[in-house]
């Protein structure tokens, strides 16, 4: 994931009464930008950013007004006060006096992964909550800024990650997922054509997910809503389909066939078509 910067947050930290101390930019972060700063009083209206936004008040108490269009809340924050808002929605702010803050500018792409669902979530806009543990991870973050640590990306990954899961995970809100009945065509074509070509290899659910470009969860209900069986079942129709053609078209040695065809061993497809088609590979050799 590359590194974010000022182009993905909202504007707030390029108005001339912000004064940055020390950002993250430069450093490589993936799905996080840091920056703290020193805020003087101030009333604008920003923009939907991509990402989603964390600030943590580092005095105070100060009174800080919000809204959409226009000011309809307000709030008197102490020291340790947090201040939440989500990517995609635009934002009407007043600060009511002079304030230091950490700005924790998140990646969407970051907070899904960490929220670990297969539904979206967006994260709740708050203002004023108390939040320990959000606190310390943004001061974490920030210490990291300060004294410009060597080597400390993997403990900033941690953190980081740490940070938006517990973000999706206390001050998330699960977007309802609109009713699908099945794969699209594309993600069924993509996923028949992976265990064509990989028939005779072990094929996991996940890499049959990966194909569709879903979830595993996402994909085993979307493909048995498509097909009217699981993908196992599914792909192990294939497999039969393909050994009875060779058992009837060839001479090839029943254990090749099996091989071939993805099965364990010869037992193994003997079982398989015994339960499937209450025949043996030999008899359909016979047959013919």
């Amino acid at each position: 994931m590359p590194e974010l910067g000022l182009r993905d947050t909202n504007g707030i930290l390029r108005q001339p009464w912000i004064r940055p101390a020390r950002t993250s930019a430069g450093l490589g972060w993936s799905g996080l930008y840091v920056s703290t700063q020193r805020e003087a009083p101030y009333r604008a209206s920003f923009d939907p950013a991509r990402t989603h936004l964390l600030i943590l008040h580092l005095n105070g108490p100060v009174t800080v007004r919000r809204g959409h269009g226009g000011l309809t809340s307000s709030c008197r924050i102490p020291a340790g006060g947090l201040f939440l808002h989500p990517a995609g929605s635009d934002l009407t702010v007043e600060l009511g006096g002079v304030l230091d803050t950490v700005h924790v500018y998140l990646d969407d792409d970051t907070l899904q992964e960490a929220a670990g669902t297969d539904r979206p979530v967006r994260l709740a806009e708050e203002f004023g909550v108390a939040d320990p543990l959000l606190e310390q991870l943004t001061l974490a973050l920030d210490g990291v800024l300060r004294d410009r640590q060597p080597g400390a990306r993997t403990y900033v990954d941690h953190v980081g990650g740490l940070l938006a899961a517990h973000l999706a995970h206390r001050h998330g809100v699960h977007v309802p997922e609109p009713p699908r009945s099945g794969l699209g065509a594309r993600e069924l074509d993509a996923v028949r054509e992976l265990m064509r070509a990989r028939l005779a290899e072990p094929l996991s659910l996940a890499e049959l997910a990966a194909a569709a470009g879903l979830s595993v969860s996402q994909f085993a209900r979307l493909f048995k809503i498509s097909t009217g069986t699981a993908p196992h079942q599914y792909l192990l129709s294939l497999r039969v389909d393909a050994a009875v053609r060779l058992l009837r078209a060839s001479a090839r040695p029943i254990a090749d066939i099996a091989a071939s065809c993805g099965f364990s061993h010869q037992e193994h497809l003997t079982r398989v078509l015994r339960a499937r088609l209450g025949t043996t590979p030999a008899a359909l050799r016979r047959a013919g």
